[in-house]
């Protein structure tokens, strides 16, 4: 079984900084893509960005210049550094992976539980 389990959620106010992880554990043979998306109340899900094994990054117009998405490949860990935060930021993050399984010849995608982040004075 794989599992990614997120952390740093939390209350900030608006123009400040927090980091989100995401540690991949399990029978993980690679780990492809990382990345986020995030879910504002009443809103779709929207994708943040990704970031490849290699270290390629992708990010979303709205958050482009404010965020950073970083990985290390050795704890099989994904960061999610949001600077400047904005009240329009709030909403519940979600990581994601496209994770090859020991044993198994096709990736999966597998996703974190959830973190609530909420911008506001």
């Amino acid at each position: 079984q794989v599992q990614l389990v997120e952390s740093g959620g939390g209350l900030v106010q608006p123009g400040g900084s927090l980091t989100l992880s995401c540690a991949a554990s399990g029978d993980i043979f690679s780990i492809n893509v990382m990345g986020w998306y995030r879910q504002a109340p009443g809103k779709q899900r929207e994708l943040v960005g990704t970031i490849t094994s290699g270290g390629d990054t992708n990010y979303a117009d709205s958050v482009k210049g404010r965020i950073t998405i970083s990985r290390d490949n050795v704890k099989n860990t994904g960061y999610l550094q949001m600077n400047n935060l904005k009240p329009e930021d709030t909403g519940v993050y979600y990581c994601f992976a496209e994770i090859r399984r020991l044993g198994f010849f096709r990736p999966d995608n597998y996703w974190g539980q959830g973190t609530q982040v909420t911008v506001s004075s």
